[in-house]
């Protein structure tokens, strides 16, 4: 299975981590082996749709076998980048960033949370788990140090489009935002939104139906 190229659908990649999970899933249950179909039922998709998705990849499986559960979420694993490990840091240490980092899978899977960072003199020396709150004046100094790959932006709004250029400025190259905030960044930083308020203003909507 190859790395994809950019001709691959982001619908199709944003669909990559759930296969890894509910190949983890089976995985964790000993089960060796799955069909389209049976992947298909499972995360309410159409086996020719699983198929299709994972031929963008180069998988394609065994007729009249299926999918070899292991080596697919391996495969899959690979091509989401897991293999390799990533420093983070959270920038906001409110309820949410305090939150996020202490979900444990995030080590499990390589992506390492250095340290949080906060404007709040008063939360700055504390500790959040195993995490110290730094200051956001020394920001510039432990992103050089630690060769941060990743941030999560945890902000007020009216202060996360100045702090997303902060944090473009230093290198880094990817955001995950939590700020509801459509941030402008340089062509050559991804960002990926996570926006609490518009999920909720969905289920509303379809509850009011």
């Amino acid at each position: 299975m190859q790395k994809f190229s950019k001709k691959v659908s982001m619908t199709v990649v944003k669909r990559l981590p759930k296969y890894y999970q509910y190949l983890s899933d089976l995985q964790d249950k000993n089960i060796e082996k799955i069909s389209s179909k049976e992947l298909a039922d499972m995360m309410g998709l159409t086996a020719s749709q699983i198929r299709q998705d994972l031929n963008s990849f180069g998988a394609y499986g065994q007729q009249g076998y299926g999918y070899k559960v292991q080596e697919l979420r391996e495969a899959i694993k690979n091509i989401l980048g897991l293999n390799n490990t990533y420093n983070c840091i959270i920038i906001g240490s409110g309820n949410l960033g305090r939150a996020i980092s202490n979900y444990e899978r995030f080590k499990r899977e390589g992506i390492h949370i250095k340290a949080m960072f906060d404007a709040d003199k008063g939360k700055v020396g504390s500790l959040v788990g195993d995490l110290a709150i730094h200051d956001m004046d020394d920001l510039e100094d432990f992103v050089r140090d630690h060769d941060i790959n990743i941030c999560i932006l945890s902000v007020p709004r009216e202060v996360g489009q100045p702090t997303a250029d902060r944090v473009c400025q230093l290198g880094i190259k990817a955001i995950l935002n939590f700020v509801p905030l459509d941030l402008t960044v340089p062509e050559d930083v991804v960002v990926e939104n996570v926006n609490i308020t518009d999920s909720l203003f969905t289920l509303t909507y379809l509850l009011s139906e």
